[in-house]
């Protein structure tokens, strides 16, 4: 569209109430670009048939623009935002996901999308996407292989612990990630992420001793007694709770049986 064309259009557009942007449109269909259909979404006056009446062109549903722009309006169908999601670009699938204004099943679909693309995308691009996505991708990413996209999730805003804990407390994770998470400044730090860490019998050995200082009795009494746990982070274990090494296993010592008794 010429450019003078085009400016004068965005103004008309602009100004526009919702009878006369619905005349306006239908006038000018055939000749719209996507620059000036995003002016018309962008109204408070486009109302459903303002929507319908862009659907109806297919010219114009070419565009990524106008598909991202139909997506996130609220009159746009729902069945016909589903339709459009699989064509966006990750970057929008990733804005999607995260935006509480957008629709549920929108969101569910968008994360859905680039969940499906996440093997086929680079190191650089998951990285990206791990600082921004939303809850229902972050599950996903924390099996990424790569600890980069690992340290990235850590830092996104939307991480919470109710979505670690699934990781903190399965013995399939894998020890380089619970070793992130226990040198992470701000995940680190947390009581329950440290005891999920330090009784995980997935935890490397030496990420576990360090964690042993921090933990409550009760804490070390189950990792003491779990035989799933590498030997060296019980013993350590029943040290600090002060049992006599030479006791060991000592199930019925009275050194431990004394520490059973003890209030945290």
């Amino acid at each position: 569209m010429d450019p003078a064309r085009r400016a004068q259009l965005t103004a008309r557009l602009r100004d526009c109430g919702e009878q006369e942007l619905v005349e306006l449109l239908q006038a000018e269909l055939e000749h719209l670009d996507a620059e000036v259909v995003r002016t018309a979404l962008r109204s408070p006056y486009a109302s459903a048939r303002v929507i319908e009446l862009i659907l109806g062109e297919r010219r114009l549903l070419s565009s990524h623009e106008v598909q991202k722009a139909l997506v996130e309006h609220p009159r746009t169908p729902e069945p016909r935002v589903l339709n459009l999601v699989p064509s966006l670009y990750w970057r929008d699938l990733v804005e999607l996901g995260g935006n509480t204004r957008i629709r549920p099943r929108v969101r569910k679909a968008a994360d859905r999308r680039l969940a499906e693309r996440l093997p086929r995308l680079g190191i650089g691009e998951r990285i990206a996407i791990a600082r921004k996505a939303g809850p229902g991708l972050i599950a996903r990413l924390l099996l990424d292989p790569n600890l980069r996209v690992i340290d990235a999730l850590l830092d996104n805003s939307r991480m919470t612990e109710g979505l670690l804990a699934p990781l903190l407390y399965s013995d399939r994770a894998r020890p380089g990630v619970l070793a992130r998470i226990a040198e992470n400044r701000k995940w680190g730090r947390r009581y329950p992420i440290r005891a999920a860490i330090a009784r995980n019998p997935a935890t490397a050995a030496a990420t576990a001793l360090e964690l042993l200082a921090f933990l409550k009795k009760a804490d070390l009494r189950e990792v003491r007694a779990d035989p799933r746990i590498d030997m060296s982070v019980r013993r350590r274990a029943g040290l600090l709770l002060g049992i006599d090494p030479g006791a060991w296993p000592g199930a019925g010592s009275s050194a431990e049986e004394n520490v059973g008794s003890e209030t945290d």
